[in-house]
């Protein structure tokens, strides 16, 4: 980043020429900071740092000044999760970012007036935009289905009905106001599942300045901020979704989509096209953004990239986002009028609606050819708008005829009573035993803090006929969940109902425990808390100083057996692995508490899959996936973990569906239900057959073992694999090679055979399969499918030709397996009929007493790459030697035959060279045709010039055959070459 410019270099692929973008500012604050003694970040020497009020004096003083001249003005940052939206319209800790910095000068401003005839007024609100529901933040409780946005016939504009605007006269009470929307948004997003990264958050500013001229008539100047935190703009493409057949275009990114479609339009009306259509009307933060976006505001969008070059795809997607938007142009007005013209506004308006509601003015005739029902409907849909605007109207009226004291006393009064309860409680908190919650978002984290009272504390749901002491809500909640039993400074939780879950320090909780300072709880699926006791602060073993969510969900992880041992032990690919083991963990759980309230008979399961086991085309190293099985069926699928996650989304906008009482919830077709898929095909498990057997010319022709991802025997599989001729016929039994050198810079034939199966399961009577890939295959090689058996036969061949063997082949056959992809075909059908009467509860406790769900910690260690039979290669081995020992006993037993058959031969019978080539033929053959024949004879040739003529008999002498091979002229040195013969050796 240089000046104005951004530059992109993919570093993956240097072909790719680097793409430059240019725009009002680009800021580096990536690296290149140091720490000032307030714990600011500052640049370090000679570095382009951009520092929070670096950014703040570029873009946040331009919020305000607009403010000032009475425009609306919007601010909303852009990206994907984890590049630094928060951080730049937050901040975190001493690093506070444009929202707070924006909102401290604004009261510097309002403080530092000393003009009579200028008042200011500032008023506060905070709203979430989640799976298209609006969420009031400055309150606890919203309705179902949250608040409705209607729009103002007058203006067009786009309201949320029922949001609160507070009044605020200071920037302390701003700060206690954010402090009290992000604990509400925490509580909410936990009850809910919500996870931060896929909501937006929207802070708006009415800043207001009324003055009075010179005969005393008021004048209005009102400023509208929206401060805009917008949701991860992360494609499926990037989590890996991009395969399921449910798309995450659902609501979770319904309204990102709709942006881009609304800043699209409204580029291509600003460069001079004709008739387009913005289509704000798609979701509910384009409607509410309307005017920031197209209208009446002076807008800055803020673009948040991560320098990953992981990211470069979601980079680049950013920029050309923010390219688009920068080609809008807005026409901003001053919004300033008379305080009695908007008043008598608002009246006349009032008497209108007043009027049409009353039935003295037409609301709703129909259209043509619409029934009575249709028209109902319409009729009752406009009265509510009318009553909703009306309120809007009297509520807007009341705020310009409130008198400054009043409004001043009101801003006070709240700011007063927030500040009472939160000294109240951080008083209590210094000497009373409690607990504080945590969050994946570590800006959640620590914001909601419950005192354990001495006695009894009851720990659930809240119930109209009482009310616990500490109120949960959401999945997997009871309504006496667990209980607190505080005696002085002692505190012992007990689950409050049989089958409660929860964990301390990843423990389930079974019975009394007295817990100890930083004591990690785990109520229900998802609502996690840290016990805090300020006089003992004796811990229990383990505890790390700080405790946050990662150590948490690891404790929870290593519960489960995914132990994979220190960070230093892991490789660079079992530290990924153990990374989307901790975010998923929490997920599967949730996702089997919805099957549960939703009764879907589904069930969840994090498991890993060696990359030669994993169905995915390309895959390589170990993969972590997510297993779905139906309890009545008993039928599994295996989803990737961008998948899941989808899946994951759009089980939450079911499940909230659910709790605002949709009643389509029970009544959804298949195909939109995330927790259905089609029965179709799964992998069963996994078989190796190592080829060290090739290397020696011997045939592997074993049944081995059918392992699933657990290392559980799921069956046999019967396969030989052999060297063969270009044809595919045997090279028979004989066919040996001592050295596997000896095939170097030849052609090699081998045969791979699928004779048979066994099946163990009995559900995959339907059909099975066989898949596997050989080395240099681009895709797998698949065996018909054999139906109605468990004892499938398959009798597939296949023959592989290599063309010249090299060091690489011949590594690969000692080194190497053929892994067989066994797979199964389903069908929905219950097995058994008594467990469709059962809830997804029970099935899931009668699965985990059967130990089904039982965690077999061994094989699902990080350090395991491979599910394959660690002995296997071992077992190829012997074969291999067994082999060799077969075929040298077959060597001795013929070498003694001939001996005692020459020996039983008349001297004159008994000739050398006849002996030596039936030595030769017993000792050197192995029935390879590679061998080179004249090897053997200059072999011959070379023992005939040592040993000589008189060598005809086998008892004659040595000294003779001496004699005689000097007086033939074998010199010293042809001797010593002959010593080293192997028919010397045998001789």
């Amino acid at each position: 980043m240089q000046g104005k410019t951004t530059t992109m270099i993919n570093l993956e692929d240097s072909s790719v020429a680097p793409k430059t973008f240019t725009f009002d500012f680009s800021y580096w604050s990536h690296d290149g900071f140091e720490m000032d003694d307030e714990g600011i970040s500052v640049a370090a020497g000679g570095s382009n740092y951009a520092s929070q009020r670096d950014v703040f004096n570029d873009l946040g003083q331009g919020v305000l000044n607009n403010a000032y001249e009475g425009f609306n003005t919007s601010l909303f940052a852009y990206g994907q999760t984890g590049a630094g939206k928060s951080y730049s319209m937050v901040g975190y800790g001493p690093n506070k970012g444009i929202v707070p910095i924006t909102c401290d000068e604004l009261f510097k401003t309002v403080e530092a007036n000393t003009d009579d005839n200028l008042k200011y007024c500032v008023y506060f609100s905070m709203l979430e935009i989640y799976n298209e529901c609006v969420r009031d933040l400055l309150v606890k409780d919203n309705p179902k289905g949250g608040l409705p946005v209607r729009q103002n016939p007058s203006i067009g504009a786009f309201y949320v009905q029922g949001l609160t605007k507070q009044i605020v006269g200071s920037y302390k009470g701003i700060e206690a106001k954010m402090d009290e929307g992000t604990n509400n948004r925490t509580v909410a997003s936990t009850a809910m599942n919500a996870t931060s990264s896929r909501a937006h958050t929207v802070v708006t500013i009415q800043f207001d300045q009324i003055k009075k001229n010179e005969v005393g008539e008021e004048t209005k100047r009102s400023s509208i901020i929206n401060l805009v935190d917008l949701a991860g703009s992360e494609r499926a493409g990037s989590t890996g979704a991009t395969g399921d057949r449910l798309k995450e275009g659902a609501n979770i990114n319904k309204s990102l989509s709709a942006l881009g479609n609304v800043i699209s339009a409204l580029a291509d009306a600003s460069t001079g096209k004709k008739k387009v259509m913005v289509p704000y009307r798609d979701s509910v933060l384009t409607k509410l953004l309307q005017n920031a976006l197209g209208g009446n505001s002076k807008t800055i969008m803020i673009a948040a990239l991560s320098p990953a070059d992981i990211n470069y795809d979601e980079t680049l997607g950013t920029l050309r986002y923010a390219d688009r938007a920068k080609q809008i142009k807005n026409k901003a007005v001053v919004n300033e009028n008379p305080m009695d013209k908007l008043i008598r506004e608002l009246k006349e308006e009032n008497d209108k609606l007043k009027k049409a509601l009353g039935g003295e003015m037409p609301v709703a005739t129909g259209a043509p050819g619409m029934t009575a029902e249709e028209t109902a409907a319409m009729r009752k849909q406009m009265e509510e708008e009318i009553r909703a605007q009306l309120e809007a109207n009297a509520s807007a009226m009341a705020d310009m005829q409130m008198s400054d004291v009043d409004r001043t006393a009101l801003a006070q009064q709240q700011f007063n009573e927030g500040q009472l309860k939160l000294l109240e409680k951080e008083k209590e908190k210094e000497s009373s035993p409690h607990i504080t919650n945590l969050n994946e978002d570590e800006a959640l984290s620590g914001v909601i803090h419950h005192l354990i009272k001495e006695g009894e504390s009851i720990v659930g749901r809240k119930d109209p006929s009482s009310e616990p002491a500490i109120v949960l809500s959401g999945l997997s909640i009871q309504k006496s969940h667990a209980i607190f039993v505080r005696d002085g400074n002692s505190v012992i939780i007990k689950p409050g109902v049989v089958g409660a879950k929860t964990k301390v320090n990843g423990q389930a909780l079974n019975g009394d425990r007295t817990l100890m300072h930083k004591d990690r709880i785990l109520f229900g699926s998802n609502h996690m808390y840290v016990y805090f006791d300020p006089v003992n602060k004796d811990c229990a073993e383990g505890t790390p100083e700080n405790v946050d969510w990662d150590f948490a969900q690891k404790e929870i992880a290593q519960a489960k057996g995914f132990g994979g041992g220190g960070d230093g032990q892991l490789s660079k690919e079992q530290q990924l692995a153990q990374e989307q083991i901790l975010e998923l963990l929490p997920m599967v759980s949730e996702s089997n508490a919805i099957s549960e309230e939703l009764n879907k008979h589904m069930s969840f399961e994090v498991i890993l899959l060696s990359g030669a086991a994993n169905p995915s085309e390309g895959s390589k190293g170990t993969k972590v996936m997510v297993k779905m099985k139906n309890l009545v069926t008993g039928n599994t699928w295996l989803w990737e973990r961008g998948q899941f996650m989808n899946r994951r989304y759009l089980m939450q906008d079911l499940y909230q569906r659910f709790l605002d009482g949709d009643g389509t919830v029970d009544e959804m077709p298949n195909d939109e239900d995330p927790f259905w898929d089609p029965p179709g095909e799964v992998l069963i498990g996994t078989s190796n057959a190592f080829l060290q057997a090739l290397a020696y010319g011997i045939d592997f022709d074993e049944p081995i073992m059918v392992g699933d991802y657990k290392g559980e025997d799921q069956g046999k599989l019967n396969v030989m694999i052999s060297p063969c001729d270009d044809k595919g016929n045997s090279l028979g039994e004989d066919y040996f090679i001592e050295d596997s050198s000896e095939l170097l810079g030849k052609p090699y034939n081998y045969k791979v055979t699928i004779k048979s199966c066994d099946i163990n399961e009995s559900r995959f009577f339907v059909g099975s399969f066989i898949k596997y890939k050989l080395e240099g295959d681009e895709e797998h090689t698949v065996t018909p499918t054999v139906t109605k058996t468990l004892s499938p036969v398959f009798n597939h061949d296949r023959v592989v030709k290599i063309d010249k063997v090299t060091q690489d082949t011949l590594d690969w056959f000692e080194n190497s397996c053929i892994t067989f992809l066994v797979y199964g075909c389903q069908e929905d059908r219950a097995s058994d009929a008594k467990l469709m009467k059962m809830s997804t509860k029970e099935l899931r406790q009668k699965e985990a007493s059967s130990g089904a769900l039982k965690t077999n910690a061994l094989t699902r260690q990080l350090t395991k790459s491979s599910v394959a039979d660690d002995s296997a290669p071992l077992k190829t081995e012997i074969i291999v030697l067994k082999r060799r020992n077969e075929i040298l006993a077959k060597k001795e037993k013929r070498i003694q035959a001939i001996v005692t058959e020459w020996g039983k031969k008349a001297p004159e019978e008994q000739k050398f060279e006849p002996f030596y080539r039936a030595i030769s033929a017993a000792a050197f053959n192995t029935g390879t045709m590679l061998r080179s024949a004249a090897t053997v004879i200059t072999q011959v040739i070379r023992a005939q010039k040592l040993v000589g003529s008189q060598a005809g008999s086998i008892g004659s002498g040595g000294d003779n055959a001496s004699t005689t091979g000097q007086s033939n002229g074998t010199t010293p040195s042809a001797v010593g070459r002959a010593a080293g013969s192997k028919a010397c050796v045998i001789m």
